[in-house]
């Protein structure tokens, strides 16, 4: 096969990811909230099971008037949905579906390219909050700030203790190194990074910077239409970046109970519609936190937990 045609496949099969994977979240998340909550109106559009819901949400994006504020700079209030977007398709790229070739772009050092690369989140927030030229904007602009970050140190640290245990920080190369007994020793590793995920795309209960209740919206206040639906399609794809994650750094990745490697790629999806049930699980289940709670569970138990679990992995690749 030429090298082009194989760049196209996998740039292509990427960008289908993208666009598909975080509307199937949205939708689910719409069904799994009707349920949990006894919502009768996404259950109902469109007849049968509600089916439509996502559609007449796209309808209603697409129909609102593209407003932008007379006071905002005007290419950085624009521009700001396209950096929220950006680097979670980047670190699709490297993210393994399964063994062998299911990867659009394997790096040596794909765990330090992806965590570097989500980390730029925080700059969409800022860019918003500062252009939107609202105060409340603004305020939520700053929350997410400090949430995003503070939470990137437990979550580096949780990541780094699983590559100290694979001793690579390939990602398809953590996957053949990881074993069924990681899942105990590892654990606290998982729970950290878990929340601290859920803490850098922001979803409830570590919402705070778009509390609602205190700043109409936060830094996403003066957003409307397609630039709104851009930053909740980033949100989407942050659930999906996530689970992936989570699913090839303590999951087992595409390692499943049978030794059928074909079957790899149906494994990772798998566990990683699982762990997308379980973020919208937590946004149903949990209020939201206050901004001194969210700050005090990232540096009194978060931090500490995630040295401590470096240490006892530190100790136990020596022991071995």
């Amino acid at each position: 096969m030429p090298l082009w045609v194989e760049l196209v496949l996998r740039v292509g099969g990427v960008l289908v990811a993208f666009l598909t994977l975080p509307l199937l979240v949205g939708q689910a998340e719409h069904k799994i909230m009707a349920h949990m909550q006894g919502r009768l109106g996404p259950m109902y559009a469109g007849a049968f099971h509600g089916w439509a819901q996502l559609v007449a949400d796209g309808v209603k994006f697409v129909q609102k008037e593209d407003v932008t504020p007379r006071g905002a700079d005007r290419l950085v209030f624009r521009f700001a949905p396209v950096v929220a977007l950006v680097p979670y398709l980047l670190v699709l790229l490297v993210i393994p579906l399964g063994p062998g070739d299911l990867v659009a772009q394997p790096l040596d050092i794909g765990l330090f390219f992806v965590l570097a690369v989500v980390g730029v989140g925080v700059v969409a927030v800022l860019m918003s909050a500062w252009a939107s030229a609202n105060k409340y904007s603004l305020l939520g602009g700053l929350r997410g700030a400090a949430q995003l970050l503070g939470y990137e140190l437990p979550l580096v640290l949780a990541a780094a203790s699983v590559a100290m245990a694979a001793g690579t920080l390939s990602l398809p190369g953590i996957v053949e190194a990881w074993q069924p007994w990681w899942l105990l020793w590892q654990a606290p590793a998982l729970v950290i990074f878990f929340v601290a995920g859920l803490a850098e795309i922001r979803r409830p209960p570590f919402d705070m910077p778009i509390a609602d209740s205190e700043l109409v919206f936060g830094y996403l206040t003066e957003y409307t239409g397609l630039r709104f639906a851009f930053f909740l399609l980033a949100e989407y794809v942050g659930v999906v970046v996530i689970a992936a994650l989570t699913t090839v750094l303590f999951l087992g990745g595409w390692q499943g109970p049978f030794a059928d490697a074909q079957l790899g790629w149906l494994w990772t999806l798998l566990k990683v519609a699982a762990v997308s049930f379980v973020i919208i699980w937590f946004r149903v289940s949990y209020p939201r936190l206050r901004e001194d709670q969210l700050q005090r569970l990232c540096w009194l138990v978060l931090v500490p937990a995630s040295l401590a679990q470096l240490v006892l992995t530190a100790a136990v690749r020596i022991a071995l």
